[in-house]
């Protein structure tokens, strides 16, 4: 072979690699462009079946905060006898119970939510446990002192629900 048959040659495939090359170029673009199509589409597809479950968990988190607020709960929750240990137990008792009743809604939230979730049941019973060491003897005295507890500062239960409404606002 000559060098002009190699020029030859080369002029034949030159532009026979370019149009291969834009080609194969515009092919992946379009492709690409697809498979993002398709995965908005299915991602708004399931979002429109999930939003509303979603939506349903974190109102039962809401319902469960509310319930666990320590002004609620102690107006909600009475003695049932003389025994202020038997009733710190059973406030107890009752903040557990609602917990474990939505234990599964937490993979419908951010972990960071339910964690903040977790952090306020988990402050309540420790405001219990506390107004439970004082010197009273008697379920209302230790009553009175959990809510005198909780007279000067936001309860848990408040600072978890303005998150979990944060989160909520953010899913529109």
């Amino acid at each position: 072979m000559s060098g002009d048959d190699i020029f030859q040659l080369f002029a034949f495939l030159l532009p026979a690699v370019v149009t291969g090359a834009v080609a194969f170029y515009f092919f992946r673009l379009h492709t690409r462009n697809e498979e993002g199509r398709r995965r908005f589409l299915l991602h708004k597809d399931s979002q429109k079946d999930t939003l509303p479950i979603r939506l349903q968990a974190y109102e039962r988190m809401v319902l469960f905060l509310e319930r666990i607020s320590i002004n609620s709960l102690v107006v909600r929750v009475a003695p049932k006898g003389k025994d202020k240990g038997a009733y710190e137990n059973l406030l107890i008792k009752q903040v557990e119970t609602e917990f474990e009743h939505n234990l599964s809604q937490q993979i419908y939230m951010s972990e960071e939510c339910w964690n903040i979730i977790k952090a306020a049941k988990n402050a309540t019973i420790q405001i219990i446990r506390s107004a439970g060491m004082s010197a009273t003897d008697s379920p209302d005295k230790l009553r009175e002192d959990i809510l005198n507890q909780t007279m000067e500062k936001q309860s848990p239960s408040a600072t978890a629900l303005s998150f979990v409404k944060k989160e909520v606002g953010e899913l529109w």
